[in-house]
């Protein structure tokens, strides 16, 4: 399976090329910016996915390392439909089939991703922001921060085992692997985001590749497959909120991306949505990066997106709620074990008895805040009792002036 999907590279492939980024705020800041035209590769993974599916088909279901190699390998074959469709509409379905989409339920059929985004928007919104202290608005350059997080990096591992570069043709802010966290160069950062890249690419996804590596029985543990991002992005937005490295303003942003794929899919096209973005309070550049995100591998006229972004917070809410229920269920080993490779919150509770046995092996890198297991629980028992008030009972005022 890892030999078969090891071409895969679905955000690689359905990336844009360098340079539109400038040509089209040159033009548009004329007035007369045009839809972008992306002409992507043609792909042909039809053999690969043949040998997927007979991956898949020959794994033992009642096994949970048989489940898992059937369920990543159709995980892979679908990533592989969808290269070999990019620029066309079909992508849509098959990414929704991969990431989900804006109005799908959030885990325990609560509000919709996309009203859940509206809510972090709203709250955003209203919050005033001269309260946010002078540093908070000081821009970091990609060239500066690289330097402080390489620096992070070395006193962690005390050495240099992950290499930080920048990469002028990289979509998103940031993308981590086993061994290198890139960052777009040119792009601007703040200081929340050098502690919410710390925690968010390193500690997890580079932390996770690295552990997976080391599994005898299961290597294919080091590699991000479709099927693992929203526990992998939700996993990675946890660390940020539990060790105080998020702010309202990264939540806003993940959630202008959910509305803007929502936008999309209902017919909104590039331009449209890149002035979503601007009117929401984004640089140029980074109304771009974002707009851009949400159309990889679609047309740019309207009705298709790219859903990957959607997973974000329905992830964060997945992890959430499984590290509460971790707690009262006294498992809190399985929220250390998730580390030990890309897993699905399915897959860890499977791979239980594995782990017991020694046939998995336990992480060799975790974040410290996953180390100090009485910090968390404390604030994870402090979670489950206060979902217990209700904030609507207390709405006045009256609730606090009465004690």
């Amino acid at each position: 399976m890892v030999r078969a999907a090891r071409g895969i590279k679905l955000l690689t492939l359905a990336s844009w090329p360098a340079g539109l980024e400038v040509h089209f705020l040159a033009d548009y800041a004329r007035g007369t910016a045009t839809l972008p035209q992306i002409t992507y590769p043609k792909q042909d993974f039809s053999q690969v996915r043949s040998e997927l599916d007979a991956i898949a088909a020959a794994a033992d279901p009642h096994h949970p390392l048989g489940q898992y190699v059937a369920e990543s390998a159709r995980s892979w074959a679908l990533a592989a439909a969808l290269c070999d469709v990019l620029g066309t509409p079909a992508v849509t379905d098959l990414s929704v089939q991969l990431y989900g989409k804006p109005d799908e339920p959030l885990p325990g059929d609560g509000p919709s991703t996309r009203e859940a985004a509206r809510h972090f928007i709203s709250i955003a919104d209203e919050l005033d922001h001269e309260l946010m202290s002078p540093a908070e608005h000081v821009a970091i350059s990609a060239t500066a921060l690289r330097l402080q997080l390489q620096g992070d990096l070395d006193d962690y591992f005390n050495s240099r085992v992950i290499e930080v570069e920048l990469d002028p043709g990289l979509i998103a802010k940031a993308a981590a692997g086993s061994t290198r966290i890139r960052l777009r160069q040119g792009a601007a950062f703040s200081d929340y985001d050098r502690h919410q890249l710390l925690q968010h690419e390193a500690f997890v996804h580079s932390l996770t590749a690295l552990n997976g590596q080391l599994q005898p029985v299961l290597p294919s543990l080091a590699l991000a497959s479709p099927r693992s991002t929203a526990t992998q992005e939700g996993l990675a937005t946890f660390a940020e909120q539990i060790t105080g490295s998020i702010d309202i303003g990264r939540m806003k942003r993940l959630s202008l991306r959910i509305e803007a794929v929502a936008m999309a899919l209902d017919g909104a096209d590039f331009i449209e949505v890149f002035r979503y973005f601007l009117a929401a309070g984004q640089r140029p550049e980074d109304s771009f990066a974002s707009a851009q995100r949400v159309f990889r591998g679609v047309p740019t006229n309207g009705g298709c997106a790219f859903t990957k972004d959607t997973v974000y917070l329905r992830g964060l809410v997945g992890v959430h709620t499984f590290f509460r229920w971790a707690l009262r269920q006294q498992k809190l080993q399985l929220c250390r074990w998730l580390f030990a490779g890309k897993m699905t919150l399915a897959d860890v509770q499977r791979f239980e008895p594995l782990f017991e046995s020694g046939v998995l092996l336990p992480a060799r890198w975790t974040p410290p805040w996953i180390q100090r297991a009485n910090g968390l629980a404390g604030m994870l028992a402090f979670s489950l009792f206060a979902n217990r008030i209700r904030l609507d009972s207390i709405a006045s005022g009256e609730g606090f002036l009465a004690s």
